[in-house]
């Protein structure tokens, strides 16, 4: 049985490997699936990040992102790594805001 993500090209040149098997996520989605584990520290109000940091810490995997897809620079494994671990830290932390934002809204209107 092979796992597979529809939305990761699983490039071989950009993934991990361990013991010779390549991961079923390139470096940048393996990051990001990392940065989501954070969720329950946002959850139970163990850590909150203002909207700007959560906006600073997404921005580096888009820029990286964008780099190399339209230029020439070419990104490892390390930084996409990171900087993707980064970003889904950053959208468990936008999900925290917005679950905030939609529970204000909807409080006055049950209670």
């Amino acid at each position: 049985m092979k796992l597979q993500f529809v939305s990761c090209h699983r490039l071989p040149e950009r993934s991990f490997f361990f013991k010779g098997k390549q991961f079923p996520l390139c470096a940048r989605c393996t990051g990001l699936y990392a940065g989501f584990l954070v969720l329950p520290i946002f959850v139970f109000g163990l850590l909150f990040i203002n909207f700007w940091w959560t906006i600073l810490l997404i921005a580096p995997t888009i820029i990286d992102g964008l780099l190399q897809a339209h230029t020439k620079y070419f990104s490892n494994n390390p930084i996409r790594f990171i900087t993707g671990t980064m970003a889904g830290i950053g959208f468990m932390s936008m999900t925290s805001i917005a679950a905030e934002y939609l529970a204000q809204i909807i409080k006055p209107i049950i209670f």
